[in-house]
């Protein structure tokens, strides 16, 4: 991949009217460059068991060939279509709320013999009908998979077989997960029960740790028979989401994404966020951020936002904002779900570039101005290398622990996370995100380690942070990390178990807070904080209080504290803090960490992302989140402005307009 990409996904299957050239035409006046194809149309191209027609593929492929556009196609395994399941209905996934329902997308169990055998004929026949034609620079391997709750007999028996290679006995087993309570206790394999009713969250968590593997397992699978065909030069991904919050918001709990990347050529992702004046940029940085991190490269955005729903149609300029938000993440290729918008079924309202009339529109014109731009700026933007010192750690079994334990109020795992990478973003502070069994020379990369909620973790990861730590690093642990073992099973030493050698403080009760303040040198004069939804009661060993709950009764104890251990510092917080007061505590980590500069003379609305591009010259976007006008001071080395071109001197102003960005880029 040489240049940007700017794309859509294109269904020339759902058109009300022939319109392919002319389709073609508006495209390649907006400057597009890609579509993508194939992977929601099973039913289309195979209408009968055994039959199949690929013309609505290839007529498309010849299409966009002829005008030099490139296609990345999908393999069509995550809508199955109804001869299948007339034929084979326990195809469909049989979950905790019973067998599903013919209808929705992603509803088949993913493990199930039959439905791969079916899966990996369309495969077969569809790639290898395209792999050799010139269009085709890559593949998607099926979309947005997960495991859809799958929990029938085929599932139950596979996991029975993996609890024995991992546990080797029954009575291991029962040690480990806790299971003699309430008369759990499994006496012998052959009475294995369904975890669907499970009580016990170390078995539960067990059973959501095997579902996350069969998604590593299915999208290997699907990436090995796609490289059977696949031709020097073409690539395999798969656009991996987030948990859904009516947009992007945070760790997928039913994928480990880290683990079933590995198997992809290039990551992608899938990033919808709130826009018009909800629009902060942030989910798009955590996702960029993500899916960065997932193999340390640049990746692509193979889905987000034109138009999409109803009330986020955005307002003028942040199309093409977002657009560089993508870039300035690492992207290398950004595309829109989808061109046109559908006139009927479940998505008719997600609308696309093009609106129903499928005519030109106030976003599709503002998409033109980007597609001039990214054609125009390619060999300065592409392939950007971001280095961030300060990295955030995430854990899948941590996420499925809290499901089973949640705060008091509600929240979840998610909410932790994003209650620490919010402030970082805002504080424009780079992040990267590393999974919580990184080796320790990942961990030496980065000068400090931002944990949230390590709830379920094993003694040597623990320990190992603890010696990165002793070597001179800096971590930040949030409320609820280092409670249980691997199996969720809770620690018989006093919290937080292994990690309190290096934060210097313990605690053995925990509340709920009720209007609980805070106070201590942690907080500017002047300034209340508060704690709300969980509260530790800290007690420090060798840990200097950098906050205290204000409270007549829980006054003592402490809520935020720093401790030197070796080389290095960590900082523990030990309640669920408002905004502001999370923040200030991750500003004091940050300065400790010595990561606290220039570019932190800016804050939200002013938001700045930089990397290196391939010419070795620093990037820097500056984007302003915000309906007023901003302006900020240039703090670097003299830069031109890319879009317009204009030399930006040391310490000149640069203004930018509401929902507006500059793109300075170094020594051009």
């Amino acid at each position: 991949m040489n240049k940007l990409i700017y794309g859509v996904a294109y269904y020339d299957e759902y058109m009300p009217y022939e319109r392919l050239q002319e389709d073609i035409a508006m495209m390649k006046d907006a400057g597009i460059n890609m579509v993508r194809i194939a992977e929601s149309t099973w039913s289309t191209h195979e209408p009968h068991n055994g039959v199949f027609d690929f013309r609505s593929v290839e007529r498309v492929l010849d299409a966009m060939h002829d005008a030099g556009i490139h296609v990345i196609v999908g393999t069509p395994t995550y809508a199955i279509p109804a001869w299948m399941v007339k034929q084979h209905p326990d195809v469909l996934a049989e979950t905790a709320k019973g067998r599903g329902k013919y209808g929705a997308r992603q509803i088949m169990d993913i493990a199930h013999p039959v439905y791969l055998f079916y899966a990996e004929r369309i495969i077969r026949k569809l790639i290898g009908r395209v792999s050799k034609h010139p269009a085709v620079i890559g593949y998607q391997v099926d979309n947005e998979t997960k495991h859809y709750d799958t929990a029938g007999p085929n599932v139950q028996a596979r996991f029975v077989q993996a609890m024995r290679e991992k546990y080797e006995t029954t009575d291991r087993l029962n040690d480990a997960l806790g299971l003699d309570y309430w008369s759990n206790r499994i006496n012998s394999w052959e009475d294995f029960p369904s975890t669907v009713g499970t009580i016990n969250g170390s078995l539960g968590a067990e059973f959501a740790r095997f579902q996350r593997q069969l998604v590593t397992d299915f999208l290997a699978w699907q990436a090995a028979l796609v490289n059977e065909y696949k031709q020097e030069g073409q690539f395999v991904t798969q656009n991996f989401d987030f948990e859904w919050r009516g947009y992007s918001y945070g760790v997928q709990p039913r994928v480990d994404h880290f683990k079933a990347a590995q198997a992809m050529d290039i990551a992608g992702v899938d990033i919808y966020h709130p826009s018009q004046h909800e629009l902060t940029g942030t989910e798009i940085a955590f996702g960029g951020d993500m899916t960065r991190s997932l193999k340390r490269q640049n990746y692509l955005v193979l889905e987000t936002q034109a138009q999409a729903f109803p009330h986020w149609t955005p307002y003028p300029g942040q199309l093409r904002q977002l657009a560089f938000s993508h870039l300035a993440s690492g992207a290398n290729l950004v595309s829109y779900w989808h061109w046109h918008s559908i006139h009927n079924s479940f998505e008719t309202y997600w609308k696309g570039l093009l609106s129903h009339d499928l005519q030109p529109n106030p976003t599709y014109n503002e998409a033109k101005t980007v597609g001039r731009d990214f054609a125009r700026l390619s060999d300065h933007l592409i392939d950007l290398k971001v280095d961030n010192r300060v990295a955030v750690m995430v854990s899948n079994e941590s996420l499925t622990a809290i499901e089973w334990f949640k705060l008091p109020d509600g929240r979840n795992y998610n909410d932790v996370v994003r209650a620490l990478y919010d402030p970082l973003y805002r504080m424009n502070v780079g992040s990267d995100f590393l999974p919580a069994d990184a080796p320790s020379e990942l961990l030496a990369q980065y000068d400090l380690i931002v944990v949230p909620a390590l709830y379920a973790a094993p003694d040597e990861t623990l320990r190992r942070l603890n010696v990165y730590v002793a070597d001179g690093g800096h971590v930040v642990y949030s409320f609820k990390s280092g409670f249980a073992d691997e199996a969720v099973k809770v620690r018989t030493t006093a919290q937080p178990g292994i990690v309190t050698e290096a934060c210097g403080v313990t605690y053995s009760q925990f509340v709920q807070p009720h209007e609980v303040g805070l106070r201590g040198p942690l907080l500017p004069d002047g300034e209340a904080g508060h704690v709300d939804g969980w509260m530790e009661l800290l007690t420090p060993t060798t840990a200097q209080v950098l906050a205290s709950y204000a409270h007549p009764q829980w006054g003592d104890y402490a809520a935020v504290t720093t401790n030197r251990y070796g080389k290095g510092r960590a900082t523990y917080i030990g309640g669920f803090l408002d905004a502001g007061s999370m923040q200030h505590a991750l500003r004091h980590a940050v300065t400790a960490a010595g990561l606290w500069g220039n570019d932190q003379a800016l804050a939200f609305p002013l938001i700045l992302r930089s990397g290196t591009n391939r010419e070795g010259r620093r990037v820097r976007y500056y984007f302003n989140y915000s309906a007023d006008a901003a302006s900020f001071v240039y703090l670097h080395a003299a830069a031109t402005e890319a879009v317009s071109d204009r030399r930006v001197e040391q310490g000149e102003r640069v203004e930018l307009p509401a929902w507006g960005f500059a793109i300075l880029i170094e020594g051009v």
